[in-house]
C-alpha cells in the first residue's frame, strides 16, 4: 500500500469532434508504471458522491492511477450533455487517453455505480484496446426492463425525479439566464421536486408533464412518449444486444431491491463464461447498507463489510489486481458468484447464476371469488386448481394503489427496499393469495414469474404482481414485483384486449434470494397499480402519454383447471 499519493485537477481530454472533458488524476506518488482506474459521472467528480461505492484513495494506495472524470455537458467537462448518444464514444476515446496518461502501463479499468456502470458498459460496447476490466455497480442491461419501460409501463418515479435532481448544473451553464434568473430556475426545480411528493405525479398528460414543464424539461419525455419502440434510441443503452461480441472480464454489483436488479443478474449470465463475477446484496439503489427499507439483515450484509471478510473496495482492488497488473492471489481460482440469501441472512458462494440445482416449481391461486384484501379467501398451493369461481376488483386510475418499498429511485418520500404491504393488502383492488404456514423452510433463489390468466373490460389496462414473504406476526415483506401493460403482452407490437376475452399474463417479477423460514407463509398479490413507480395505465386505450382522461376498468383473475394462474418459483433443495 502506498503512503503518499498524488492529485491533479482538472487535467483535459480531447475528444474525437475536439470537445474537452476534465479530470481529477490522482497517482500514486512513487514513481513507477501504474494501470488506470476510470471513472466517469454526470454527478460531478468533486463530490463525495464518487467515493460512494468505491474508495478512489485506497485504489490510488494500491497502486492504481485514478481518473475521476465528468462526463460530457457536466460540471467541468465541455459540450451538451445527451445521454445516452455520447456515451460509447467518449468512453472509447477517454479510455485510450488515459492509456497513455504518463506513469500509465497501458491497461485500463473502470468503474461506478449506476450512471457510471452504464458508462462502462457504453466503453466495452466501443471496444477500446486498452480497456481490460470493468466494475459495473448497479447497472442495467436492457432499456425496456427497468430503465425507461419495465413490462411496457413507463418508469415514471425514476424518470421525472432524475431529470429534476440533475437539472441544478443544467441551469447553471446556461448562458442566456442571469444569474438571479438561474437561482430561480433551481428554486424552481427543488419545488417541483417537493411538489412531487405530496400530489405532483398525479397530473396530466404526461407528454405536458407539468413537473417538467414548468421548469423547461418537459422535452425530455418526448422521444420516449412518442416513439417508444424507437429502436436506434433504446438499442443506445441496451448491452443485451452486444453480449456475443464482449469479451472483458466483468465484476457485476447488484442489490435485491435495485432498480437494476434485473440488468445486474442477466449481465453476469450472459458472460459467466468470460471471466464475469457477481455479487447480490440485500441492498436498493446505490444503499448498501445493512438496513433496507425496514428490514435489518444484519450487520454482515453492508458493502463495507462483505461477511466480516472484506469490503468492495478490496474486492475491486483483487479483481483489478488479477486483470490489470496480473497478480494471482487466488481470485481466479474462487467461486465466481457471491448471493446474499435473506431470510436466512447470510452469505453464500455459488458456481453460477441460475444455480443449476434449482427446481422450479408451480404454486396456483386459488379462492372461493373472494380473494380482494388479506382478509378473505385467496390461496396459494402446489395444487392445481379444478372448477374455481375467478377473483374480481376494479382497477380506478384516480385512486391508484402507492408505492411503498421494491425495487425504485424515487424522491424520498417513497423509500425503496423492504416494507410491510399490509396496507395496501387491505385495499378491495388488491387480490391477496397466501399459503398455509409452512412446516419447513422453503428457499426461493432465481427468477419469478407469474401466468396470470385475466380479462378486462378495457381495451388497455395492466396487471401488477408482488412476491411476498408473511411473518409470524403478520409483517408482509415485499420480496420483488413486476407489471406488464396488456397492449405489449406479446412483445413491442401493441395488441389491444376484446372486452371479457381471457388471455395469458405472462409477468416477469424478476428475482430474489430468500429463506421462507417455517412458520411463515407464501403470499402472492394482485393489482392493477403500483404508482408513482410506474405510470397509471388510464384504460381508455389512447396513446401512452397522451391522455388526460381515466376510466375504470373492471378485472377478472381467473384460476381454474381451464386456466391454471399460477408462479413459478425457483425452489433450491436443502
Amino acid at each position: 500500500m502506498m503512503d503518499s499519493i498524488l492529485i491533479e485537477w482538472n487535467v483535459p481530454a480531447v475528444m474525437r469532434d475536439g470537445v474537452t472533458l476534465r479530470a481529477n488524476v490522482l497517482r500514486p506518488e512513487a514513481r513507477g508504471k501504474y494501470p488506470v482506474t476510470l471513472l466517469r459521472t454526470p454527478y460531478g467528480k468533486d463530490f463525495a458522491i464518487v467515493n460512494s461505492i468505491c474508495d478512489s484513495v485506497r485504489l490510488a494506495r494500491a497502486g492504481y492511477i485514478v481518473v475521476l472524470q465528468d462526463v460530457r455537458g457536466r460540471f467541468a467537462s465541455e459540450g451538451t450533455f445527451t445521454f445516452p448518444n455520447d456515451e460509447g464514444p467518449d468512453g472509447y476515446d477517454t479510455v485510450e487517453w488515459a492509456a497513455q496518461l504518463p506513469e500509465s502501463n497501458g491497461k485500463v479499468g473502470m468503474f461506478g455505480a449506476s450512471y457510471s456502470g452504464i458508462v462502462q458498459w457504453a466503453a466495452a460496447r466501443a471496444q477500446p484496446p486498452h480497456l481490460k476490466a470493468i466494475v459495473p455497480t448497479m447497472t442495467p442491461s436492457n432499456a425496456l426492463d427497468g430503465v425507461f419501460w419495465r413490462g411496457g409501463a413507463l418508469e415514471l418515479g425514476l424518470l421525472t425525479t432524475w431529470q429534476l435532481a440533475n437539472s441544478f448544473d443544467a441551469v447553471l451553464r446556461r448562458a442566456d439566464l442571469t444569474q438571479i434568473e438561474k437561482f430561480f430556475h433551481i428554486g424552481a426545480a427543488v419545488y417541483e421536486l417537493d411538489r412531487l411528493a405530496r400530489d405532483g405525479f398525479f397530473e396530466l398528460p404526461l407528454i405536458e408533464f407539468p413537473p417538467l414543464t414548468r421548469v423547461e424539461l418537459g422535452a425530455q419525455l418526448d422521444p420516449l412518449l412518442r416513439q417508444p419502440n424507437d429502436a436506434d434510441f433504446l438499442q443506445s443503452i441496451s448491452v443485451a444486444q452486444d453480449y456475443a461480441r464482449l469479451n472483458i472480464p466483468a465484476l457485476n454489483v447488484g442489490g435485491w431491491y435495485d432498480l437494476f436488479a434485473q440488468g445486474t443478474l442477466q449481465n453476469f449470465a450472459a458472460l459467466q463464461e468470460r471471466g464475469a463475477r457477481l455479487v447480490m446484496g440485500p441492498w436498493s439503489h446505490v444503499n448498501t447498507k445493512n438496513v433496507v427499507g425496514d428490514v435489518d439483515f444484519g450487520f454482515a450484509s453492508d458493502i463495507a463489510f462483505l461477511n466480516l471478510q472484506t469490503d468492495l473496495t478490496g474486492l475491486t482492488v483483487r479483481f483489478f489486481d488479477c486483470h490489470l497488473k496480473g497478480i494471482d492471489d487466488g481470485l481466479a481460482h474462487e467461486p465466481p458468484v457471491k448471493l446474499f440469501v435473506m431470510g436466512e441472512n447470510y452469505w453464500r458462494d455459488e458456481d453460477e447464476y441460475p444455480l443449476a440445482r434449482t427446481r422450479y416449481e408451480k404454486w396456483f391461486l386459488h379462492s372461493r371469488g373472494g380473494a380482494n384484501t388479506l382478509h378473505r379467501d385467496g390461496a396459494l398451493s402446489r395444487e392445481s386448481p379444478r372448477d374455481e369461481p375467478a377473483d374480481a376488483f376494479a382497477y380506478d386510475p384516480a385512486q391508484p394503489v402507492r408505492t411503498d418499498g421494491g425495487a425504485f429511485l424515487i424522491n424520498n418520500v417513497f423509500h425503496p427496499g423492504a416494507h410491510d404491504q399490509r396496507a395496501a393488502e387491505a385495499r378491495r383492488d388488491v387480490l391477496v393469495y397466501t399459503s398455509a404456514v409452512l412446516a419447513d423452510d422453503l428457499e426461493v433463489t432465481g427468477p419469478v414469474v407469474l401466468h396470470l390468466f385475466a380479462a378486462s373490460d378495457a381495451p388497455d389496462t395492466d396487471f401488477v404482481a408482488r412476491l411476498v414473504d408473511v411473518h409470524p406476526d403478520g409483517y408482509a415483506q415485499n420480496l420483488t414485483d413486476g407489471i406488464l401493460r396488456a397492449r405489449f403482452r406479446n412483445g413491442s407490437r401493441e395488441e389491444f384486449l376484446d372486452a371479457g376475452a381471457v388471455y395469458e399474463f405472462v409477468i416477469d417479477l424478476w428475482a430474489t434470494a430468500n429463506v421462507f423460514r417455517a412458520g411463515h407463509c407464501l403470499r402472492v398479490d394482485v393489482t392493477s397499480s403500483n404508482f408513482p413507480r410506474w405510470d397509471r395505465n388510464p384504460n381508455t386505450g389512447a396513446p401512452i402519454g397522451m391522455d388526460a382522461e381515466l376510466r375504470v376498468a373492471h378485472q377478472t383473475i381467473w384460476h381454474d383447471a381451464a386456466h391454471p394462474s399460477h408462479i413459478v418459483l425457483p425452489v433450491i433443495p436443502r
